[in-house]
This record gives C-alpha cells, structure tokens and sequence, in this order.
C-alpha cells in the first residue's frame, strides 16, 4: 500500500479490494455466471434425460417448428433444450429416454440459422446412434 495512506482511507481500500476481486478467475466466474454459459463444462458431449418432447417455432424469415426436446444433464443437473435432428426422429424418443447431446456448433458455443436458444442437438438415445435409428439398421434397446 502507500505510505500516504491516512487514518480516514477506509472507502479507498475498499474500493480497491472490489476491484482486485475480479483479478480473481474463480470470483469472475461465480460473479458473471459463467457455470450457466456451458452446461457441458468443457465435454464435447454429455448424456441428458428427456423431460419432455416440444416444438420450437423458427425464427423469422422461416416458418415451421423445430423437433427438440428439453433435457436435464445428468452430472450436473443443468437443464436444456435439445434439436432432434432428421425426419421423424423425434419418434425414437420418448420422455425418461437416456440421450447423448452434443453442441450444434454455432459460433462460441451458440444457436446455429433459425434455431433461436438451441445450442445442442441429439446423437444417441439408450446408447444407439440416431443415424442408425433412422437408417433402420438398428433398433432401440426395450426398457424394462
């Protein structure tokens, strides 16, 4: 500190303290959230349960509804909504299904076109690709 520091100079310190906070990258994160800006914490993918199946409007000039479904991360609880991509997949998935997603890969982790708040789609449901699911070269494992 310096030495010019008098017996009164407690509201400069403390607005010096504040601003040295955010020097830390731990207090920056929990300060702006940032734990909420990546659900997947660094994975490329994560396996979610379905909540439930939706329908999701495209943005303008579009028109039509987006397949999705809204998902909870099972390691951390976090939930999201999810694209189903390919036509009539969203038959393959039912609600309590165990999916795999991953990101959509727009730019910095956001929405790709006319998709407005997806941010990931669905590559597997109960551990069977959803390609293979609508080529019909495999089926989806029966629940118990």
């Amino acid at each position: 500190m310096n030495d010019n520091m008098g017996e009164f100079s407690a509201r400069e310190m403390k607005r010096r303290k504040k601003k040295q906070r955010w020097k830390s990258a731990q207090k920056k994160k929990q300060m702006l959230k940032l734990w909420k800006k990546n659900p997947l914490k660094g994975s490329p993918i994560g396996k979610a349960i379905v909540l439930k199946k939706k329908g999701v409007e495209q943005k303008q000039p579009h028109s039509g509804i987006i397949k999705a479904v809204r998902v909870q991360i099972i390691k951390n609880g976090i939930q999201v909504t999810a694209f189903v991509p390919g036509t009539n997949a969203i038959k393959f998935i039912n609600e309590h299904d165990e999916v795999t997603i991953a990101g959509v890969g727009g730019s910095q982790g956001g929405a790709v076109g006319s998709m407005h708040g997806i941010k990931y789609k669905v590559i597997a449901v109960n551990g069977v690709s959803l390609n293979e699911l609508l080529k019909g070269k495999k089926e989806k494992p029966k629940s118990a």
